[in-house]
């Protein structure tokens, strides 16, 4: 296997289907939210290997990965394959999984306080 990338089939699984309902219901896309559940159950994994294991297709992947590289969730390497080509970029998540459920919790909270400062705002301005 000299020169080839192992392809992980971890399959997203029901578990794994909760965790991106739960994630869903926060507004976060599907691409993400399935990504990361999908990243948490392996070591690593190239695009291929998301794509082939969740039913993502590529776009949908790269679209996702820009947004945990710009979160800073996940850490790239490149391999490259038999000498030919582009190297294949390999991910890993780079954050615990708590980590990336805490920038959720914080962004509901500020979105919520955000709702009652404009409730308040109402409850003056209807004394008026």
């Amino acid at each position: 296997m000299k020169g080839r990338i192992k392809m992980y089939m971890t399959r997203i699984n029901e578990s794994d289907e909760e965790m991106i309902e739960a994630f869903r219901g926060l507004g976060v896309s599907r691409n993400l939210a399935t990504t990361i559940a999908y990243l948490k159950n392996v070591d690593e994994a190239s695009s291929l290997d998301i794509e082939m294991n969740t039913g993502l297709r590529q776009p949908e992947v790269s679209v996702a990965m820009r947004s945990m590289r710009k979160n800073n969730w996940i850490e790239e390497s490149s391999k490259k394959l038999n000498g030919k080509g582009r190297p294949t970029k390999i991910y890993s998540l780079a954050a615990p999984l708590n980590k990336i459920v805490r920038h959720f919790e914080e962004k509901v909270k500020e979105e919520n306080d955000a709702r009652l400062t404009l409730v308040n705002r109402l409850r003056s301005l209807s004394k008026e």
